[in-house]
């Protein structure tokens, strides 16, 4: 009979393409995984993967089977989160991929609010601007910006409406003035973000239905999202950020909006699961919370239209202008 476990190790394993990596994952020695697969294997009557000292792949027989094997361990956990279902109160763990900057000082609070109202729930965290493998690494759902990545996988919205925003502090605002234009953007430092050796220097605008692109550059890169957001607050330079990363500092008055009239790059957030499998009861709760509290923030995003007719009301005659750090949509208050 083929046991519920030895499906598992042979999931993991081809998805790592290393029995060792697989061990690890599982708290395991190598030995016991390898002896799961060949108990898998004669099981089977077939060989499921190709050894050698130095490469493990599957075999063709392998390539077929691995799909059966997922959707028996899909089948197999659909029903288990059925049956949990039941009972109201969420257990097990459930292990979390956020991009930095989001993940710290945003998700965090929500993060633990919701480990709190779940006691027997046990969180993993993993924060980083790395791109998580959602079907390599131990990951059941990964908190991510910009359009679903893969048709393959499952991307739950959280906050379709998000964009960029440029942002620096009122200190640097008032020390070197803000940008005009976009093109005002050649005489500023600008902090720029690196991500998967890529640095982002090429911003992007539309004014209306025209697309503007700002080639920046300044003293600082970085390739921490969260580390880029500390030096536009320290006043080191002018920073181009989702605005659910800066939202709050902005409203608080920590951060300047610059050229609110025009609107910033789409950076819709997703929550990602690698299949439908892992939809479990914890994530379709997360998600739910998680979707709430985002799509209140972007809600908040002051509109460039009423930014543009502020302009104009401003350059009148007889209009007063507003001071440099206040030349910007002053967002409600948040209910």
């Amino acid at each position: 009979m083929v046991r519920f476990d030895d499906l598992a190790l042979f999931d993991r394993a081809a998805a790592l393409g290393s029995f060792s990596h697989a061990a690890r994952e599982a708290d395991l020695l190598p030995g016991q995984v390898s002896a799961a697969i060949q108990r898998l294997e004669r099981e089977l009557g077939i060989r499921l993967f190709a050894r050698s000292t130095r490469s493990l792949r599957l075999t063709a027989e392998g390539e077929r089977y691995l799909p059966h094997a997922r959707a028996a361990l899909e089948s197999l956990r659909a029903g288990q989160d059925e049956l949990r279902a039941e009972d109201a109160e969420l257990r097990g763990v459930l292990q979390v991929a956020t991009p930095s900057d989001l993940g710290r000082n945003v998700l965090l609070p929500w993060l633990a609010a919701f480990r709190r109202q779940h006691p027997k729930l046990m969180l993993r965290l993993f924060m980083s601007d790395r791109v998580s493998d959602v079907f390599k690494e131990p990951i059941d759902v990964a908190v991510r910006y910009g359009p679903p990545p893969d048709a393959s996988f499952v991307a739950l919205p959280l906050a379709t409406g998000n964009r960029r925003v440029l942002v620096a502090s009122p200190g640097y605002v008032q020390r070197c003035g803000p940008p005009a234009s976009v093109d005002g953007l050649a005489g500023h430092a600008c902090l720029t973000y690196a991500l998967s050796s890529r640095i982002h220097d090429r911003w992007t605008f539309f004014d209306g239905e025209d697309r503007v692109v700002a080639n920046v550059r300044g003293p600082i890169q970085s390739d921490d999202g969260e580390l880029i957001h500390r030096l536009a607050l320290d006043g080191e330079g002018i920073a181009y950020k989702s605005w659910l990363d800066v939202g709050e500092d902005v409203r608080a008055g920590r951060l300047v909006q610059l050229l609110p009239q025009l609107r910033g790059e789409p950076a819709p957030l997703h929550l990602v699961c690698p299949h439908r499998g892992q939809y479990s009861p914890a994530v379709q709760q997360l998600h739910a919370l998680l979707r709430q509290r985002c799509e209140a923030m972007v809600a908040a995003l002051p509109s460039p239209a009423a930014a543009a007719s502020a302009r104009k009301a401003a350059r009148r005659p007889g209009a007063s202008a507003p001071p440099a750090a206040a030349r910007q949509s002053r967002p409600t208050s948040r209910t």
